[in-house]
């Protein structure tokens, strides 16, 4: 037995790329070479102006095709991240009543914003057990109905339906979802993320994808009468998203990692492309899981496991921390579990940016120390 300060994987096995964070996620070469190309003429200069605005539009254009969006949908963006948008949303989504399925962190925080709203209904809320997701279910009353589509703390995917019957809306939290997985733009609303996972690029900005149905929501509410401070105002962020500008100044660096990885997506073959990147990374993680005598899948069920970020439990013999440890002094990083599921596990990114090739190296890799723990 080695102490875990003195293993050195051989180089051989290790990934040419060792990133694997759930996001910030691995940035392309490419991505960063375009920006330091442009970077005279458009970073440090102002987002009002064409140089930029231009960007902007690649963007909303780039991810209106990736998507192949139908007529009417638009593409909004603003400041603040996945966090700022739940918030803006109990303002002007959520007419009265919304209805959350919870079964992680971050599907519990949309819920708990719509809680504390006081100008809102008490929200209906379905929750599971971490691992597992639970199903919308039609009601009367609700105007939204709030899915996820990945749940980035415990590795759980969900198949994106309108509920049977349903006359609400539907707003999907896409966030490590969107680029990675396909989707059905007929089966939502407003399919709503942030660009630091699928999208290779920084966090600080939302982006929604808005069927006709939700612009409508989002003017009908902005002219009720209610108060809705500017920075959360979707109204605000639709009217200056035609302009393709944010309301406020934005990461000028991250719109353009984002419209790089937009450009490559759609230059390779659109989001089948890119959601075929990330199932191949995920055949190869879970047939070694499922393989291995020390690991296994966390989420039990195949159907629920996701294709972009895996969660992997280990043996209780086995410390995956330790071997976390082990891997990140050897340059593969960002393979910890989420904190706050506190179990024995790796966590590991699989978005369309990451080689395939690399986490089959990474499998290597942890089958190789711990061989030698």
């Amino acid at each position: 037995m080695s102490s875990p300060d003195a293993l050195v994987i051989p180089t051989d096995l290790l990934p040419r790329d060792g990133r694997f964070g759930s996001g910030p996620s691995k940035v392309r070469a490419a991505q960063v070479e375009a920006l330091a190309h442009d970077a005279a003429t458009f970073l440090g200069t102002s987002h009002r102006q064409s140089t930029v605005r231009a960007k902007v539009a690649e963007v909303r254009e780039g991810l209106a095709a990736l998507f192949d969006l139908p007529e009417g949908y638009e593409v909004l963006l603003g400041n603040g991240g996945t966090t700022c948008f739940w918030d803006a949303a109990t303002f002007q989504l959520i007419e009265r009543k919304s209805q959350h399925l919870s079964f992680g962190e971050f599907s519990s925080k949309f819920a708990a914003a719509a809680a504390a709203a006081p100008h809102l209904e008490a929200p209906s809320v379905i929750a599971s057990e971490a691992g597992t997701h639970p199903r919308a279910v039609t009601e009367d009353g609700v105007d939204l109905y709030a899915l996820t589509h990945n749940e980035t703390s415990t590795g759980v995917m969900m198949e994106i339906r309108r509920p049977a019957g349903a006359d609400g809306l539907v707003a999907v939290d896409a966030t490590s979802a969107a680029g990675g997985v396909m989707v059905d733009p007929t089966e939502f609303d407003c399919y709503y993320f942030a660009p630091q996972k699928a999208f290779a690029a920084d966090g600080g900005l939302w982006l929604a994808l808005c069927s006709p149905a939700a612009v409508a929501r989002i003017e009908a509410l902005a002219g009720s009468g209610r108060w809705t401070p500017a920075f959360f105002d979707l109204k605000v962020a639709l009217d200056n998203s035609r302009l393709n500008q944010t309301y406020n100044t934005p990461a000028l660096a991250t719109i353009h990692l984002l419209a790089s990885q937009v450009t490559w997506m759609n230059e390779n073959g659109g989001l089948a492309f890119a959601a075929g990147r990330s199932s191949r990374s995920a055949e190869i993680l879970y047939s070694w899981a499922e393989a291995s005598a020390f690991a296994r899948p966390f989420v039990a069920d195949p159907a629920q496991r996701s294709s972009v970020v895996a969660t992997v439990d280990f043996v209780d013999e086995v410390d995956a921390a330790t071997v976390a440890k082990v891997l990140r002094r050897n340059g593969v990083l960002d393979t910890e579990p989420y904190r706050k599921l506190g179990r024995n596990q790796l966590r590991v990114a699989m978005f369309p940016a990451i080689d395939p090739e690399d986490v089959a190296a990474l499998c290597a890799s942890i089958n190789w120390v711990v061989g030698n723990l």
